[in-house]
Formats: structure tokens, C-alpha cells, sequence
């Protein structure tokens, strides 16, 4: 059968999504607002005691409530509804940023403190507005989503910089922090009209379940080498940007001999060069992968920086940051796009709470070592912070998960561009009680069905060996059963009219596909081949059904049909032909509480 190519997307069509352009506009107000705090307060901070240290206990007061509350914070909102979440933690923000400016004056403690108390509240917020990117986009948008996000998310903080700096200059800093607190406002009431899923928890919070989610979240992370990978190396990473951060203000007043007008200037430039470079990733990020945005970017974000450490000319120092900001851009929408496609979305706010928890602990050494610069030269720092991030950008070719060559990738796309003429699986054999067990071990929840349902399952399942390049399934055509891998590694990939594949994505054992179209009687929507020799284990429609009444694996499998159906809401025309009658039986199947995605 001939494969249905999927037709080219504009890299803006996500735009067409109204959820989207509401959590856009959402980041992009508010973050141009946190934008105002954050250079107001370093500001503050610096013209009271003049100390580079000052202004990094200010910072570590910013990174410091991730150490209580940040891991803990994940498994809330892995549990809670994750709009909610951010449309309280906004509001709570508002209050709390409002009243700096009228507690400061009574003690420079207290701007200290409600910064804390602010940071605290956004450990809820973050993890949350992470996770439901991949709920609002579909797959082939998710890329360029991303980079878009990128822009609202950090690229606006070239408005508040620039904004921070005139207010400082001609205006009481005060007006910095009453700005923020509407735009806070604003980001709640954005939110609110957001459309995004939830699936209840079926087991009340308590002590107990918040530590055993913790745990389970903690090893998927370790236990998965593409996190691993990406978590040992952010250390660093985190680390050089605290220093670097810190050191900002003070080279610029002190070693460039800049006003404070002109170090808002300079940081504000620095995101127009992220804007620029996440409009480029919108159209070129799925070309290389992930791994490799992340080499270039902290690669050349380190040499710049080093360059940047040695200049002596204010007007070449912002041309160098804002250079250093477009190579910024793809080591953000790398990272993202990494937790965003590894993890399952019951996981994913606690696996980005763990890598923000590690952003920020990071991030307080490197601000406690800012404070040397009160006794050794301040360059001989700046260009130290950028050499570790030329270090890291070399360490990502060689980490497991990360380091793919771009060779590998062009072959997975040559996998699939011949797939459709490739030959298909054979007939198989039956399965046995080591297939099944081997099954266990990838996915725990098995192991919970009764003997005679795990009978069933391996008297109706076959497995078959999938020689490296072998067609599993193909984009159109008629699905009757799901795929679990029990061995080797697969390639998914969407055809496009033009002949070449977008959203590549692996899977490796324990991954399963397919169970979209066996339980809904819709087509295949993406080309899967054998990337290297594969085991997998067929279990048909039928066989699928049947357990979706056991719990455990009705949460399993409900959980990743309703991350792979939410990400399918901008393209809804391939699901037209769904058999309503089967979604409302599998409706009825669900565990209590648990429901499929809204959509708009």
C-alpha cells in the first residue's frame, strides 16, 4: 500500500490553534513583566550596596525555594490540574510582586524575601506550563511550537530589560515591579480560556503517594540514558550560566564602563538575538537532532562569551551578546524537545522538576562564585563561566541518547523514505511465558494481571523478529493491533509531500505504538521501520481491549492514546473517521476519574 503523505506545514501554523495563541501571548506579557523584577531588583540590590555579592544573594534568593519545594512540586502537578496550577500560581505572583515595592522601603530583607516566596510559587508554575506544550500542539508542529514559545518565553525579556532600564533611568523602580503584577494578571486570564486535558489521580494525595510518585519520577529520569544524558550535562551548563548571569551587571558598569541604561540595552539586545534564532529553528529545527542543536549552541555560546570577556568596546560587547543569544535559542528548544518526546505525560512534570531543581541548585553555585569577583579580576571570570559551556557543547557528541552522528539520522530518514517498498513482518510465532516476562520488565504493570488473564494475553500475542530496515506499519493504512517492543530500536516518522519524513522520533524496548488505531478503528498515522534488528510482541486489537479493563493497564495505555490524541487536535480531519461506538465503549472501560482530552 501506498503511503498517504501528510501535507508540508508552515512552521506558524500552530498559530491557527487557539489554545496556542493563547498560551503565547500569556508567556510572552508575562515574561516581559518578570523581565521588569528581575533586572529592577538587581538594580535595586546593586545601587544600595554596590557589591557584586549582593546582587547574587539576591539571585540565589531567586533560585533558592527550588531546594524545598521544587521535586515535591512535580509530583503535584503530574497529579493536579495542570491549568489551574499555572492560573493560581500567576495570581499569587501578582499579590506577591506588588507588595515589594512597598515592603522594601522598611528593610532590604524583605525584597529578599517575597523574591523568594515569588520563585517558590513559580516552582509550581514552570513544570506545569512545560508539560502541556505536547497537549496543545500535534507532533509535527511540536518543533517549530517550541521555537515560537522560545520567543514568548524569553525573547520578550528584550522588552522588559529594555523597559527596566528607561524605568530606572527616568522613572522610581517601583513602577518595574506594579508592571509586573498586571502582567501576571494578564497571563491568568489568558490561561483560562486554555483548553487542556486532565486525567485525575485515582489515589488521594497523601505523604506517602507524594514520596512513592517522587521516587518513580526520579528513576524513569536516571533509568532513561537520553534524560540521563541531558541531566548530567545541564549541570554544568546551569552552573556557567549562574556565574555568567551575575557577572553581567558589574562588567558592564565596571570593566565596559556602561550605564544602567546601556546594560538594559545590552540584555535586551541579547533576546532579540534568541527571537531571531527561534524563528530560524521554527523552519529548521527537525532537520538535526536534539543533540546536536544542543552541541552547536552551547559550543558557540562559549567561544562568543570568551570573546565577549576580552572586549573592551561597549558597542562590540552588545554585538557579541546578542550573537550569543541566537546560538542560545537552540540549546533551549533542544532541551525542551527532548523532555517533551522522552517522557510520558503522567512523568513529565516531575522529570522537568528535576532538571529545574538541577537548573537552580547550579545556578547558586555559580552565583556564590560570582562573588570572587570582589577579589580577582572580573574578565578572568566571565571568560572562565564561557569555557565551561565550550566544554559542555564537546560533551553532548559523545553522551549517550545525545550524541547520535548526523549520519545515523540521514539513515533513519533513508529507512523510512523506503519503507513502503520495504519488505514487511512475517507470520511470527506464538508467544511464550519468557516473552511475557520479558514484557514485565519493561512495563511493571503487566505483572499485575491474574493468570488467566496473563493466559489469554500470550495464547492470542504473537512476536516476531524485525530484520533492520523491516516495514512495521505504514502511514494510511487499516490498523487491528498494537506493537510492544520487547528488543532493538524502531524509527516513526511522518511522509510529507515532498518526499522526504518530519517529526522523526525512536523507540526503543518497552515503547509501544499503535494502540490508537487498534482501539479506535482509525488509520496508521506515521511510517514505523526497524532501525536495527527488532523483537516485538503483536497483540491484537481484541487482546487490547480485553485488558483495558484491568486498571493498571488502562492507565498505561490511556495515558499514552490521550498524549498522542491531544497532539493530533490541530490536524483533526485524519480522525474524522473514527468509530464512535468503539470510543464510546473504551469511554465506559476507563479506570474512575480518568478522562479523555478536551479540545477546542
Amino acid at each position: 500500500m501506498t503511503a498517504t503523505a501528510a501535507p508540508s506545514l508552515s512552521p506558524y501554523a500552530v498559530f491557527r490553534n487557539r489554545s496556542f495563541r493563547l498560551l503565547w501571548t500569556a508567556q510572552l506579557v508575562s515574561t516581559a513583566g518578570s523581565a521588569l523584577t528581575a533586572l529592577a531588583a538587581g538594580i535595586l540590590i546593586f545601587r544600595i550596596t554596590h557589591s557584586v555579592l549582593s546582587v547574587g544573594l539576591m539571585l540565589m534568593a531567586t533560585a533558592g525555594p527550588s531546594l524545598l519545594v521544587g521535586l515535591v512540586a512535580g509530583v503535584f502537578v503530574d497529579r493536579w490540574n495542570r491549568k489551574w496550577i499555572m492560573i493560581s500560581a500567576d495570581l499569587l505572583r501578582a499579590v506577591v510582586v506588588f507588595l515589594i515595592p512597598l515592603f522594601v522601603g522598611f528593610h532590604i530583607v524583605w525584597l529578599y524575601v517575597l523574591v523568594a516566596v515569588s520563585s517558590g510559587i513559580t516552582q509550581f508554575f514552570e513544570p506545569a506550563n512545560e508539560s502541556v506544550l505536547p497537549e496543545i500542539a500535534s507532533e509535527p508542529e511540536l518543533a517549530s511550537a517550541n521555537s515560537l514559545i522560545g520567543i514568548s518565553s524569553f525573547g520578550s525579556t528584550a522588552i522588559g530589560f529594555a523597559a527596566s532600564g528607561l524605568i530606572a533611568s527616568t522613572l522610581p523602580i517601583e513602577w518595574a515591579f506594579w508592571l509586573d503584577a498586571v502582567s501576571f494578571m494578564f497571563s491568568a486570564a489568558c490561561i483560562s480560556l486554555v483548553r487542556i486535558g486532565h486525567i485525575a489521580a485515582e489515589e488521594k494525595t497523601s505523604v506517602a503517594i507524594v514520596a512513592t510518585n517522587l521516587v518513580a519520577g526520579v528513576r524513569y529520569l536516571f533509568s532513561t540514558p537520553i534524560l540521563r544524558s541531558l541531566f548530567i550535562v545541564s549541570a554544568p551548563v546551569y552552573l556557567s550560566y549562574g556565574l555568567w548571569n551575575t557577572l553581567l551587571l558589574p562588567f558592564a558598569l565596571n570593566a565596559l564602563h556602561a550605564n544602567e541604561f546601556v546594560y538594559g540595552l545590552q540584555e535586551g539586545l541579547t533576546s532579540v538575538g534568541f527571537v531571531i534564532g527561534s524563528l530560524v529553528m521554527a523552519n529548521l529545527a527537525d532537520r538535526w537532532r536534539e543533540g546536536q542543536w544542543l552541541a552547536l549552541g552551547w559550543f558557540m555560546m562559549g567561544v562568543i562569551g570568551v570573546f565577549y570577556g576580552l572586549a573592551s568596546n561597549i558597542a562590540l560587547a552588545i554585538g557579541l551578546v546578542m550573537l550569543q543569544g541566537f546560538f542560545n535559542s537552540p540549546t533551549s528548544i533542544g532541551r525542551r524537545l527532548i523532555i517533551q518526546r522522552n517522557t510520558p505525560r503522567d512523568f513529565r512534570g516531575r522529570v522537568n522538576s528535576g532538571f529545574f531543581v538541577t537548573r537552580d541548585v547550579a545556578f547558586l553555585v555559580g552565583m556564590g562564585l560570582a562573588g570572587l569577583a570582589d577579589l580577582i579580576d572580573i574578565r578572568l571570570l566571565v571568560v572562565l563561566s564561557q569555557l565551561i559551556l565550550v566544554g559542555c557543547g564537546t560533551l553532548v557528541l559523545f553522551l549517550p541518547g545525545l550524541g547520535q552522528p548526523a549520519a545515523e539520522w540521514r539513515r533513519a530518514a533513508r529507512l523510512l523514505r523506503a519503507s513502503p517498498g520495504a519488505p514487511g513482518l512475517g507470520i511470527g510465532r506464538r508467544a511464550t511465558l519468557a516473552d511475557f516476562d520479558l514484557l514485565v520488565g519493561f512495563l511493571p504493570q503487566f505483572g499485575d494481571l491474574t493468570e488467566k488473564d496473563r493466559g489469554s494475553l500470550i495464547a492470542r500475542a504473537r512476536v516476531m523478529e524485525a530484520p533492520e530496515g523491516t516495514r512495521i506499519v505504514t502511514a494510511g493504512e487499516a490498523g487491528d493491533s498494537a506493537y510492544f517492543i520487547l528488543k532493538g530500536q524502531t524509527v516513526a516518522g511522518l511522509p510529507t509531500d515532498e518526499g522526504g519524513f518530519r517529526a522523526l522520533s525512536s523507540m526503543n524496548a518497552g515503547d509501544f505504538f499503535g494502540e490508537i488505531a487498534a482501539l479506535t478503528g482509525s488509520r496508521r498515522t506515521a511510517n514505523v521501520v526497524a532501525e536495527e534488528p527488532t523483537t516485538l510482541m503483536e497483540v491484537p486489537a481484541s487482546a487490547l481491549r480485553s485488558l483495558m479493563s484491568v486498571p493498571q493497564i488502562s492507565q498505561l495505555v490511556f495515558s499514552k492514546l490521550t498524549e498522542r490524541l491531544s497532539r493530533t487536535n490541530a490536524d483533526l480531519p485524519r480522525f474524522a473517521g473514527l468509530d464512535q461506538s468503539t470510543l464510546k465503549d473504551l469511554r465506559t472501560r476507563r479506570p474512575p476519574g480518568e478522562a479523555l482530552p478536551e479540545t477546542d
